[in-house]
């Protein structure tokens, strides 16, 4: 597939379309296992025990356990897969220098994730009724991420691909920035997430987080694609040159 070149984007939305159907079997096969462990959680005593034993850790690690599930979730293993499947199993240093940058970036977003569902929970009840359920999904994906997580994430894969320029981000606080780059980001992220997040609103708050926390490797690398496409990449990291400077986790 050709790269998108500098051109400004005629079509906003194609390239938050076109990442979902390049991407459309893992995002079939993420929600198909967290369905399967939502409905694992309440048919199987086994599972249960599993998935309460590990909400009961997240209770006692707290913030420790947030940032460790994160980094791991969205910093080393979308680096691992990429070792693994594009560049042959060897380990170059941009693997290390991505992982730099993406540890404190997602690591500080699974902060905000934890505070959002806590505050959810305390605001309209950690029951899972259909009201409370679509209510929390309203105010995640029509709030949280319009007006946060995309924009953060964004701007963070931009100002990398653009080699940390220092007058960047600046440059990207503009409606036009949002309307070609944030909005094809937020089409992809509610098709990927709302479904997801009517698996995990249906959760317990203590399971609320891990269970986010095993969909975040994949929305890592979805993200990776567009923010490589809208800086005139390959979304696919097919070809891996060692010693090239690249942007997000594709080369």
């Amino acid at each position: 597939m050709a790269p998108i070149g500098p051109r400004k984007i005629r079509n906003p939305l194609a390239p938050g379309w076109e990442a979902v159907r390049a991407n459309l079997i893992p995002a079939f096969l993420i929600q198909t296992v967290m369905l399967a462990l939502f409905a694992s959680y309440y048919v199987s005593p086994e599972v249960a025990e599993t998935l309460n034993r590990l909400a009961a850790y997240k209770a006692t690690h707290g913030l420790v356990f947030v940032v460790t599930a994160t980094v791991l979730a969205a910093s080393i293993l979308p680096e691992f897969f990429l070792v693994l499947l594009f560049q042959k199993g060897r380990v170059r240093a941009q693997n290390f220098r991505n992982i730099v940058f993406t540890a404190p970036l997602w690591g500080f977003d699974g902060i905000t994730v934890d505070f959002l569902y806590r505050s959810l929970a305390a605001l309209l009840g950690d029951r899972a009724t259909l009201p409370v359920v679509a209510a929390k999904i309203c105010i995640d994906q029509f709030g949280y991420n319009v007006f946060f997580a995309a924009p953060y994430g964004v701007l963070a894969y931009q100002w990398k691909n653009s080699g940390f320029g220092s007058g960047e981000l600046r440059r990207n606080l503009t409606w036009a920035f949002y309307r070609d780059k944030i909005v094809p980001t937020l089409f992809t992220t509610w098709a990927v997430w709302i479904p997801l997040m009517a698996i995990i609103y249906s959760l317990p708050l203590a399971l609320q987080f891990p269970l986010f926390s095993l969909a975040l490797t994949f929305w890592v690398l979805l993200l990776t694609y567009m923010t490589n496409r809208f800086a005139g990449k390959n979304g696919r990291p097919a070809a891996v040159v060692p010693g090239e400077i690249a942007p997000g986790l594709a080369r």
